[in-house]
């Protein structure tokens, strides 16, 4: 039996694209046969990330993360995130010679910007630097692949993601309170100054705006924009329903490597505007399921007229099973790679 010991920072009861990511491709890896273990901060003492408190960051050393990976003795090692631990499982691997593979989830660089005036070469360099002392290094789209490779990061692999169809579905009826005028558009995201979502706030659209999730600028968008519903974090059964009650959903975020919620949106019917940007571009690209475009109001208001058995066609190409093969079979690459590589390199 294969088996792959996974380390990440990001894990539960965090809920993000990195953790549903990976909950979801380990319940694949497993139903094939696998053996997936984690090393998460879980096993260690934490403090809270700033701005980000539900991250928790591990506080150990090298010695300790060393003795865990040589204690789980996985045929492969992915390192999944750039945090604390996961720099630690590199280094404690690179010293005892066990190959690993990393994963480029999160735009940290664009992060930080957001927040302090740290030059985005500095963040590039480092992450280049973390990145390709790998064995290979999983990325979720082209368009992505093709940003790194330009920034001189190596051994690139393609990893796509997928959905839920059988939770994110359509639905007969909206679970949204009849009142609220149509149509209906709709955002999910954690409420961060890196989601931008503030450009969909301000769109002159009709009907009414919807955004579902928590976050730091909550309670402030909350105040300055007192006709929008914010319904707060929703999850399960729950977020499916109100995904699907929406006419139109709109990803502001110019940020984000892939965007899973564009997949579940239209795994349950419904259209996408956004921005021409890494994520919508591969998801949606010119297949006529959403409306790519600058002028982000245009887009949301042409995005209506689209079909929803269409989006709903569209999102059924993507599985989580297609996803959790595509990493097992990097996993293997890369080992194979390492083998053959001559000690001196």
């Amino acid at each position: 039996m294969t088996s792959i010991l996974i380390v990440t920072d990001a894990w539960t009861p965090q809920v993000n694209g990195v953790v549903r990511s990976l909950e979801s491709v380990i319940g694949e890896l497993t139903a094939m046969g696998v053996r997936v273990e984690i090393l998460s901060p879980s096993e260690f003492p934490t403090i809270p990330c700033p701005s980000y408190p539900e991250i928790r960051l591990s506080l150990t050393h090298r010695a300790a993360v060393r003795k865990r990976i040589l204690e789980h003795g996985c045929d492969h090692l992915h390192i999944a995130t750039e945090g604390p631990l996961g720099l630690l499982a590199a280094s404690a691997a690179r010293g005892i010679g066990v190959p690993y593979t990393t994963s480029y989830h999160t735009r940290f660089p664009e992060y930080l910007a957001a927040r302090w005036p740290l030059p985005l070469r500095w963040s590039y360099a480092w992450l280049r630097r973390f990145h390709n002392f790998g064995s290979g290094c999983m990325v979720a789209t082209e368009t992505l692949m093709e940003d790194l490779e330009g920034r001189g990061f190596r051994n690139l692999m393609r990893w796509s993601r997928g959905v839920d169809s059988d939770l994110f579905r359509p639905i007969g009826q909206s679970v949204l309170p009849d009142h609220l005028p149509r149509p209906i558009f709709l955002t999910i995201a954690r409420v961060a100054i890196e989601k931008n979502i503030e450009a969909f706030l301000d769109l002159a659209l009709p009907g009414t705006k919807v955004v579902i999730g928590d976050g730091p600028r909550l309670a402030r968008l909350r105040r300055t924009y007192p006709d929008v519903v914010f319904t707060g974090q929703k999850q399960g059964a729950e977020l499916a329903g109100l995904c699907a009650s929406a006419d139109v959903f709109v990803f502001p975020s110019r940020t984000d490597t892939f965007g899973l919620v564009l997949l579940e949106a239209l795994s349950c019917g419904v259209p996408v505007a956004a921005y021409p940007v890494t994520g919508p571009r591969d998801i949606v690209g010119d297949s006529g399921v959403g409306v790519l475009s600058e002028d982000l109001r245009q887009a949301a208001l042409s995005a209506l007229r689209i079909p929803r058995d269409r989006c709903r066609e569209h999102a059924l190409r993507f599985s989580w099973r297609l996803s959790a093969r595509e990493f097992l079979q990097n996993a293997l690459v890369a080992e194979a790679a390492h083998r053959t590589v001559p000690a001196t390199v």
